[in-house]
C-alpha cells in the first residue's frame, strides 16, 4: 500500500485546479468523508481509493485492509508504535521529511495527522496525511498540495478534514484491547526511588533506636 501512496504523488498535482464542490462519500458502511464531486473509486483485491481534484490540490481516502491473522493490540501504546511504524514507512518509500506530528481523536478513535514534505527537483510538495487505524482496516486520508499553495489551501483542508465521519460501532477498542495505560517509565522509576529512599530511612532509624537501647 506504501508504494502506492508513493507512486500516486508522481501525477496527482498534475491534475489538480479544478474547483468542485464536496460531497459525502461513503468509503464503507463505517466510515464517511467529503470529496470533490466528481472523485474515481476504485476496489482492487480488497483495497479501495477515492479520489478527486480540489480546487488548491487532490484529495485521496485509502482503506486498505491490514495483513491477515493481524493479532489485536493490547494496549495504546503498541497503537503508538504501529503509527509510528507506518509513519517511518511512508517516509522512508518517498525520501521526504514528516512534520507537524501529532494525535488527535476523530469519534471514539484515536488518530495520527502529519505533512510529508518532499521535493523531486520540481518544487517542494505537500501532503497532509490522518492515519486512522483499527484492527480490520487502515484509513489513509490524504491532502496532496504545491508549497506555493501553503496559504490558499488552509479553509479547502479544513473542509476535507472536518467532513470525517466514523460509524459509533467503531469503539477504541477496535484499535487495542485495553483502556489501561498502565504506569509511564518516569512514575515507575520515581516509585523505585521513593520505595529506595523509604527502605533506607527505615534501616537508619532501626539501627539508631538499637543503639540507644544499648547505650541506655
Amino acid at each position: 500500500m506504501k508504494k502506492i501512496l508513493i507512486s500516486l504523488s508522481l501525477v496527482l498535482l498534475t491534475v489538480a485546479g479544478f474547483a468542485q464542490k464536496l460531497v459525502p462519500v461513503k468509503i464503507d458502511s463505517l466510515v464517511t468523508v467529503s470529496l470533490p464531486e466528481k472523485y474515481v473509486r476504485k476496489d482492487t483485491l480488497g483495497q479501495t481509493n477515492v479520489s478527486g481534484n480540489s480546487q488548491y490540490g487532490y484529495m485521496v481516502v485509502i482503506r486498505a485492509p491490514n495483513a491477515e491473522g493481524n493479532k489485536p493490540l493490547k494496549k495504546e501504546r503498541d497503537l503508538n508504535k504501529v503509527l509510528k511504524d507506518y509513519i517511518n514507512g511512508i517516509k522512508g518509500q518517498s525520501k521526504g521529511s514528516a512534520q507537524y506530528v501529532r494525535d488527535t481523536t476523530i469519534g471514539h478513535l484515536k488518530a495520527k495527522t502529519f505533512t510529508l514534505s518532499t521535493n523531486d527537483g520540481s518544487g517542494v510538495k505537500l501532503r497532509n496525511f490522518i492515519v486512522i487505524y483499527t484492527q480490520e482496516v487502515t484509513y489513509t486520508l490524504e491532502y496532496f498540495y504545491e508549497e506555493a499553495r501553503q496559504d490558499l489551501i488552509k479553509e479547502e483542508y479544513k473542509a476535507f478534514s472536518s467532513s470525517i465521519k466514523l460509524s459509533p460501532e467503531l469503539k477504541r477498542t477496535d484499535q487495542y484491547l485495553s483502556n489501561a495505560k498502565g504506569i509511564s517509565p518516569g512514575l515507575k522509576y520515581g516509585l523505585i526511588g521513593g520505595g529506595i529512599l523509604i527502605l533506607i530511612i527505615v534501616i537508619v532509624v532501626v539501627q539508631r533506636r538499637k543503639k540507644n537501647q544499648e547505650e541506655a
